[in-house]
């Protein structure tokens, strides 16, 4: 027994000293690797976590018809707009038809009451980001534009860090796969499959953060909100002479009109059992009251003679 306790922590102490060997040769080759990468990556774009978009040409697009600087670095790119416009059924129709242009898709939509009869939108739109700056450019040519800014995150330094990681850990588990396959022992077996499976959950680790990444990386985020108002914010409006203040007062007028009317008409629509049934008790009571009305007339018609006679008899 003293025998084979000391082949086993001597295997052991065996397989932890290859593993220490292939984990430290790994990580020094990759990190000089990732070194370099980075040393260049910073060099050719200035370093720094929140960075300026790379030069475009006049239509938004670098040279290679993308948005994404050619030099390899990893930037999510982000925007916020806040809109209005006195047409809210247009533009969101419009606003749906630009998405679907730019090849996007609409991650959240939410649309409210804002009081007064009027409504309010909030979008969150993932765009290719190649398409971002046209995007953009077209949702602010649909309606009036409160506020746009933009963002641009560096994200390279995580980015290629993650992926250098992974493929350490790769490397790693392709080694242990292969000592377990030569393994014997049943505690071998156990000890090597015990770190097979966290090294796997580590690589499931690893690629779930670089495909996040990607996604972040490749689709840009636009925020949107959207009011429906009645008269356009900070617009200056052309001076109106007599003529056309009667013609928009004529106008005013005839929208109130037909504005009470539908009114009238959707009461009706929605209250036709109600209004039925008064109708019903007030033409019951209306007869009623008639009826008394004519018996009092008859009353008072009849001579005051003859009903003294009667009262002699």
């Amino acid at each position: 027994m003293k025998r084979r306790g000391w082949k086993s922590a001597l295997a052991l102490l065996l397989i932890a000293f290859l593993l220490a060997g292939c984990g430290a040769s790994m990580s020094a080759s990759e990190t000089a690797s990732s070194a370099q990468t980075g040393e260049a990556d910073t060099a050719s774009y200035g370093g720094g976590t929140d960075m300026s978009y790379a030069p475009v040409d006049s239509k938004g697009q670098t040279q290679e018809g993308t948005t994404q600087p050619e030099n390899g670095t990893k930037l999510i790119r982000t925007a916020q707009l806040r809109l209005e416009t006195t047409d809210f059924d247009g533009v969101t129709a419009s606003l749906n038809e630009l998405v679907a242009k730019s090849k996007g898709y609409f991650e959240s939509t939410s649309i409210q009451d804002a009081g007064g009869g009027y409504r309010s939108a909030d979008y969150t739109v993932r765009v290719p980001a190649e398409n971002l700056d046209a995007f953009l450019s077209e949702a602010g040519a649909l309606c009036h534009v409160l506020s746009q800014s933009s963002n641009a995150q560096d994200v390279s330094e995580n980015y290629y860090d993650t992926q250098g990681r992974l493929k350490t850990q790769q490397t790693k588990l392709e080694r242990l796969q292969a000592l377990l396959a030569k393994a014997e022992k049943m505690e071998d077996i156990i000890t090597l499959e015990s770190a097979i499976s966290d090294t796997e959950q580590t690589i499931d680790n690893l690629s779930g953060t670089l495909q996040h990444y990607d996604s972040q990386v490749n689709d840009s985020t636009v925020t949107i909100s959207l009011n429906e108002v009645y008269k356009l914010s900070n617009v200056e409006e052309p001076t109106i002479g007599f003529a056309g203040r009667v013609s928009a007062a004529f106008a005013s007028g005839w929208k109130n009109f037909t504005s009470v009317l539908e009114s009238v008409a959707f009461f009706i629509a929605y209250g036709w059992p109600w209004i039925l049934l008064l109708a019903v008790v007030a033409t019951a009571a209306g007869i009623r009251y008639q009826g008394s009305i004519r018996k009092k007339k008859l009353q008072s018609a009849v001579p005051s003679g003859k009903t003294e006679e009667k009262t002699e008899k």
